[in-house]
């Protein structure tokens, strides 16, 4: 009951104070792990000890699944090689170097309980490092790359660490360590590609949502326990399974298991990563109080805690530059076109906060290590102290160094030509289809993906004055979907229809509301970039035919003006430089005159827009 009731107040105490993270506009892990701290001084607080099964099995797993589904198998193939050079170099390299500073400060300490901490504090936090970064928008190469690193080096430091403490009793050849290296890694990734065709051959017969997302609740504790009982990385194995069925999932799962699988997994990671850090604060108290016992004197413990800290941000920072432009050449971005540079380099390397699995690891090392709650200490203090440090400087960083974060306008622009491409192929496949059409279905079907892509499109516009078709249709249909279910309700309360028939019209009411593509960015919001760049991956004659021209405007559509209607923004073509309405005007006036004189290329002619569109490739630059 105790812990039913701990549970219960754990998850109160998270929710309260991530809500007062938001409105502080804070980042909520070094708020939580503030408040748990100074909780656990608070008189009458139970002590909270982190188990290492309870975090290595209970939260580790669900953790690193769920940021694997969500994860791109595309980037992180792109940036493999940078990578592995931090997932597995990196954590090899600050295994030596922070036992090397272990080693030296604190008196009579052994060699492999000293290379024990350097494995513990190597490994960054998969959560920490990816959750600051989105909040402060910082490129997406560059939260791939940590989001990847972290998936990864948990292994390669839990493999260092029980090495290292395989070697406090016995005596351990360099050859037994890259044996067990090999195994556990070799294996992780074959028991994860196990799981990934074991649970992709079961999603391919089922329809049920309910029971498929209840199955995904179960691959990462099956494939993390298969590995461990099988002395493989139950970590690689997490890691692989769920890199692997995320990038599947559109094509085993259904729409709706795939709705209710990413709602689910969501939820299930908010609240873990969250009470992870609440739960880094309330060990506090006892570490402190345990130090306290030792007979070293304060200075040295100080001395080796912050040196430990400062060894592991040097160390890391170091490595990156020696990575970045002694080993790796990248190429530009695929997204932006740009080559990254130094300033990318430097946020990588101090992107380098700890979390839980740093602490969890500490207390592996077994009872009666010398200087074992000396080493519980370090491993604290370097989470507390990057989270805090790193985690609260690094916003300062990326604004000081002007790294651009993702633009809105690259974005919308983006969706707009990828639901453009989308639309051809459907459209295409519609001209094959043979079948008799009486009732008109074709251009009931033609409008409803058109009303999508014009909604993609709208995005784009900055006449703020000016009530766009979609936002119209969004608003309409939202108040009267809201006046439907109201009246259901009331039906639903007189009981006069079956319970169940009323859930699904209900269901079918949430699910039209939730398909309503209702613009999450304003347009004032939406920055346009000097040069939007193609498609990538494809090219157009025609684009680099027809470069950015000087818009000739007087703000009119004059066709429209010809017809009585009303425009919502104007396109010039650039090869007559006509001026035209855009397709989310009634006329489409500018799609017209492409087809009346088969002119190719367009731009926009709104203020503050330079982007183009090739009407024969469907492409925009």
């Amino acid at each position: 009951m105790e812990i039913a009731v701990l549970l219960v107040v754990l998850a109160i105490g998270v929710l309260a104070v991530v809500a007062l993270a938001e409105r502080l506009d804070v980042p909520p892990p070094l708020l939580l792990i503030a408040v748990g701290a100074a909780v656990s001084y608070i008189p009458g607080v139970p002590e909270v000890h982190l188990e290492p099964e309870v975090v290595l099995l209970g939260l580790l797993p669900p953790l690193l699944y769920a940021t694997a589904i969500q994860s791109s198998l595309v980037d992180f193939n792109a940036n493999r090689r940078s990578i592995l050079l931090l997932s597995v170099v990196l954590v090899i390299v600050t295994t030596f170097g922070v036992g090397a500073i272990v080693h030296t400060i604190l008196p009579g300490i052994s060699w492999p309980a000293a290379l024990a901490i350097g494995a513990v504090v190597a490994p960054p936090d998969a959560v920490a490092a990816t959750a600051i970064g989105r909040r402060i928008g910082l490129p997406r190469r560059i939260v791939t790359i940590l989001e990847g690193e972290s998936l990864l080096n948990d292994a390669t430091a839990l493999v260092a660490l029980s090495t290292a403490i395989f070697a406090l009793g016995h005596s351990v050849q360099a050859w037994r360590i890259g044996l067990d290296f090999v195994i556990a890694a070799g294996g992780g990734i074959l028991i994860g590609l196990i799981t990934f065709f074991v649970v992709a051959k079961l999603r391919k017969q089922l329809t049920n949502p309910v029971l498929d997302t209840a199955i995904s609740f179960i691959v990462p504790f099956a494939a993390y326990l298969v590995a461990e009982e099988f002395n493989a990385s139950g970590v690689l194995a997490v890691v692989i399974a769920g890199l692997l069925l995320g990038h599947k999932a559109p094509i085993l799962q259904s729409a709706q298991s795939r709705i209710a699988e990413r709602i689910n997994w969501r939820t299930i990671a908010f609240i873990l990563e969250n009470a992870v850090f609440l739960l880094i604060g309330l060990q506090a108290s006892w570490l402190l109080h345990d130090v306290g016992k030792s007979s070293l004197p304060i200075a040295t413990i100080v001395g080796v805690c912050v040196a430990t800290l400062v060894g592991v941000i040097a160390v890391r920072i170091v490595w990156v530059f020696v990575a970045r432009f002694a080993l790796i050449r990248p190429g530009a971005d695929i997204s932006t076109g740009i080559v990254p540079g130094w300033r990318y380099t430097l946020l990588i390397g101090w992107a380098g906060m700890r979390g839980v699995v740093t602490l969890a690891a500490a207390f592996i090392i077994p009872e009666g290590t010398e200087y074992r709650e000396i080493l519980l200490l370090i491993a604290f203090t370097v989470v507390a102290g990057t989270l805090f440090i790193q985690g609260l400087s690094l916003p300062v960083l990326a604004s000081r160094l002007k790294v651009p974060s993702p633009d809105p306008a690259d974005d919308a622009l983006a969706r707009a030509t990828l639901l453009q491409q989308a639309s051809k192929a459907g459209y295409k496949a519609l001209d094959a289809l043979d079948y008799d059409d009486p009732h008109g279905v074709e251009a009931l079907v033609r409008q409803r993906v058109d009303q999508r892509n014009f909604s993609a499109w709208e995005r784009l516009g900055t006449t703020a004055d000016q009530e766009t078709p979609s936002e119209l249709y969004a608003r309409v249909r939202l108040t009267m979907i809201n006046a439907e279910r109201a009246r259901i309700l009331e039906i639903r309360s007189a009981g006069t229809v079956p319970s169940e028939i009323v859930g699904d019209v209900l269901a079918m009411l949430d699910v039209e509301e939730s398909m309503i593509d209702v613009a999450s960015e304003a347009r004032s919001d939406i920055r346009t970039a000097n040069a939007l760049r193609i498609h990538p991956g494809l090219e157009c004659d025609e684009l680099d035919r027809y470069p950015v021209g000087e818009i000739v405007s007087d703000g009119t559509c004059h066709e429209c003006i010809r017809d009585g209607t009303e425009w919502v923004a104007l396109r010039q073509c650039l090869e007559c430089g006509h001026v035209a309405c855009c397709d989310s005007s009634p006329k489409q006036h500018a799609t017209v005159h492409f087809h009346e004189l088969a002119h190719p290329v367009m731009q926009s002619a709104e203020p503050g827009e330079s982007w183009r569109w090739c009407y024969i490739h469907h492409l925009t630059a």
